[in-house]
């Protein structure tokens, strides 16, 4: 039977919201618009620490983040940044810094200049900028700051740092309604209208609204589904998501990726975060890998090559398809630095590793460049196909080897080509 109508693939909305720019020298990234979905990470380290910090940031702005933030909580902290941001521009790390701000930025702000311009973005939670008659001028000393030295800023909303004030009169409220919300709606209510009633006092300042990111953290995968839907629904300005307090390993990926994911595919969503915990002895860059995962996985941005591999069945009782993967997957990753700036385009680069003579072939066929190993009882050959077509087959001990080399020859050629320069 013919189908009434074609298939068509499921593709992201389009959100129209303003666009923010953060800038450090030279380096300038851009926030909402047409932009591409960011990156964004977030040290651990002592800021006081100006080596330590410094080195942290330079290791997650190579693993791809595009803005990282840090904490500025005391006047060490305070002093140190302008420290860590010469520390980065002699490594040659023009990565933009964000300074996290809460309960003192309005006095660190004011009484460490040099740390105010050395940032090129301030994240100001509004839950925790004082309480009663201190809040709006402690709020506003930290605008001041960021108009002062042109900085944007993000207005972070988390909900275990919410306004108690702001929470406790729409609760008031509420209860005054005929049918009562239950109490989730309301402290969701209380999120947006947080972050976009912070928005537009900052506005009524003299804040460019385009200088304006907001983001209303939760730690619940359907609460952050619910609360960025409506919040994208009531306002233009770019969002920054992230599920607070993810979690460790498993846990922590799977919940980022389900929830970042939902609203990403609906358009909602300028720069992203996974606030995963490390395990033991794990790379805080773990956070990157994962966060442009997502974004790759959902065809929204190309990072690294990607590599399609074989899982693994009854065919491949051999673990050489998966100790090739792996050995693929490091090289392409540990070289990607160097390539983005010599090999334009080569995170475009489709790779697959196969483990046998089902699947291997076809998989191998539409990758750019691809290897089927023998499965269990197969011949001891892999053929390598480049280009959809087979070009060599590998045997012996030093199939990884030659594989590696073959991928190695095959990125210099298509990627490394002189650009011709265009006619004036």
């Amino acid at each position: 039977m013919e189908p009434s109508l074609p298939v068509e693939c499921a593709a992201p909305l389009t959100r129209r919201t303003r666009q923010s720019r953060v800038q450090w020298g030279d380096r300038l990234v851009t926030v909402g618009g047409d932009a591409p979905v960011r990156v964004q990470s977030m040290t651990n380290t002592d800021t006081a620490d100006v080596i330590g910090t410094a080195i942290q940031v330079k290791e997650l702005a190579l693993a791809g983040s595009e803005l990282v933030r840090i904490t500025v909580n005391t006047p060490e902290a305070a002093q140190a940044v302008p420290h860590i941001r010469e520390q980065l521009d002699r490594m040659g790390i023009d990565v933009p810094l964000i300074g996290d701000f809460h309960y003192n930025g309005h006095t660190l702000l004011t009484d460490y200049p040099a740390c105010a311009e050395a940032l090129s973005k301030y994240r100001i939670n509004p839950g925790n900028v004082g309480k009663g008659d201190k809040r709006d001028r402690q709020f506003g000393q930290m605008i001041d700051a960021a108009m002062r030295w042109n900085k944007p800023v993000r207005i972070g909303v988390n909900w275990g740092s919410l306004d108690q004030e702001l929470l406790a009169g729409l609760m008031d409220e509420n209860s005054r309604r005929a049918e009562p919300w239950d109490a989730k709606p309301v402290m969701y209510e209380a999120l947006i209208s947080s972050a976009i009633d912070s928005a537009r006092r900052a506005e009524q300042m003299g804040m460019d609204g385009n200088q304006i990111t907001l983001s209303c953290k939760v730690s619940g995968v359907q609460d952050l589904i619910s609360v960025y839907r409506e919040l994208a629904r009531r306002c233009d300005y770019p969002l920054h998501l992230g599920l607070t307090e993810a979690g460790m390993g498993t846990k922590g990926t799977v919940a980022s990726a389900v929830a970042l994911s939902v609203l990403l595919q609906e358009g909602i969503g300028d720069t992203i975060r996974v606030s995963l915990t490390p395990q033991p002895g794990e790379a805080r860059t773990q956070e990157v890998v994962i966060a442009s995962e997502i974004l790759q996985a959902l065809g929204l941005r190309s990072f690294v090559p990607s590599v399609t591999a074989c899982p693994g069945c009854g065919r491949t009782t051999s673990t050489t398809f998966q100790e090739l993967t792996k050995q693929i997957d490091d090289f392409l990753r540990a070289a990607m630095p160097v390539w983005r700036e010599k090999y334009p385009g080569v995170e475009q680069l489709k790779v697959a590793v196969m483990g046998c003579i089902v699947n291997g072939p076809g998989e191998s066929k539409h990758a750019d460049i691809g290897i089927s190993l023998p499965g269990t009882g197969e011949a001891p050959a892999a053929p390598v196909f480049i280009d959809g077509e087979k070009r060599v087959t590998l045997r012996g001990d030093s199939i990884a080897r030659d594989f590696q080399k073959i991928v190695e020859d095959y990125i210099e050629k298509r990627f490394g080509q002189p650009q011709v320069a265009a006619a004036v």
